[in-house]
């Protein structure tokens, strides 16, 4: 259980104490709600009931300031999703940027122009933060390149005028993208500040223990750390943490998607989707169902935003189902229309316009065998 988690039941239970009635302390459920699914802890036991209770409380909020911001981030359905995309990384970036006072003034004001004013800035300091990410991305991709990536079995990069509060968020993109541990750190002088973000099967926080020698600082578990360290014991530190990596067998360690079962046409609809959003609220360990589509023939493929993303049309005999891979716009050169493909995916409605499309969301994709 997280801080907001943790607090609630302080509160619970001074509630009990003084014998007070249990809407004085279940009022703040859809601020206890956003801070569980935020902060990305598991979904299950009590986290699961206050993510629950909480959403539904959260779809008729009393606080004006996550109404607002709620409303203002475009999300029609108030659900895990809405929390996990819309409004946690507004808040967060009020932090990462340095204005996390006024997420707080969001939630403690009572006047709708003020909310709507916060609401704007905050949808700013995010766009700041997206630019900020992107930069560092960008900066890094191109350090890699001067590597053989191919043959590193970690990722150690630094910067002298990255941003502290964003690289946390670029490690972790990184990672994902080349599937190897990867710390970022940002220099200020001598003085180095960095993020970590693992993969599974390697215990990141155990790898800064073996390296502590040279290390100021440092905190977190297996899978994200923080670090501090002079610069000058920077290449040391990159040399014994690749060392770790090599030692712990990194490269055997492939990524595995968890199938939860196979459809077929009968299953594309808007109620399997419905039947599905039934075990919501989907987050760490209550994960949204992946399912398997076999032998899909592609009738329209093509990249988006700039070769970022991926949009398909498929059809199994005379049914033409609409996919989108976020992030998979490389795989339009792999791929050609009337290829017979097995998808990996989440079944979910498309609201375009006024219409409500089934899509599936690809996860990866292989050629049917």
């Amino acid at each position: 259980m997280q801080g907001a988690g943790v607090v609630f039941k302080l509160i619970q239970a001074i509630s009990i104490r003084l014998g007070l009635d249990d809407k004085e302390y279940l009022k703040y459920l859809d601020i206890v709600c956003v801070g569980t699914i935020s902060d990305i802890v598991p979904l299950v036991d009590e986290n699961r009931v206050i993510a629950k209770l909480g959403l539904m409380l959260i779809a008729q909020t009393k606080n004006i300031g996550l109404r607002t911001l709620i409303i203002e981030s475009g999300y029609k359905k108030v659900d895990s999703t809405t929390i996990s995309f819309g409004v946690a990384p507004r808040i967060n970036a009020c932090g990462r940027m340095g204005y996390q006072n006024e997420a707080l003034k969001l939630f403690l004001t009572d006047n709708i122009e003020e909310a709507k004013e916060i609401t704007t800035k905050l949808n700013k300091y995010n766009a700041e933060r997206q630019t900020k990410e992107k930069e560092i991305f960008e900066q890094a991709i191109s350090e890699l390149e001067k590597e053989d990536i191919n043959n590193l079995s970690s990722i150690v990069l630094c910067g002298d005028e990255w941003h502290h509060g964003v690289i946390g968020i670029v490690a972790s993109k990184i990672a994902e993208k080349f599937f190897k541990p990867t710390i970022l750190i940002c220099f200020e002088g001598d003085e180095g500040k960095g993020s970590g973000r693992s993969l599974p099967g390697f215990d990141l926080h155990g790898a800064l223990v073996a390296s502590s020698e040279y290390l100021e600082k440092y905190g977190g578990h297996e899978m994200a750390v923080g670090v501090s360290l002079k610069k000058d014991m920077y290449h040391k530190f990159k040399e014994k943490f690749e060392k770790i990596a090599i030692e712990q067998d990194i490269k055997d360690i492939i990524p595995v998607i968890k199938i939860d079962g196979v459809i077929t046409s009968k299953d594309i609809s808007k109620e399997t989707v419905k039947e599905i959003e039934k075990l919501e609220p989907f987050g760490e360990k209550n994960k949204t169902p992946i399912f398997v589509y076999k032998n899909l023939k592609i009738d329209s493929i093509r990249a988006l935003s700039e070769g970022k993303h991926l949009k398909l049309t498929l059809k199994d005999d005379n049914l033409l189902i609409n996919a989108i891979g976020f992030n998979l716009g490389n795989l339009s050169e792999e791929y050609t229309l009337g290829d017979k493909i097995d998808v990996a995916g989440v079944l979910e409605i498309n609201n375009f316009g006024n219409q409500e499309i089934v899509q599936i969301n690809i996860k990866d994709i292989m050629k049917s065998i």
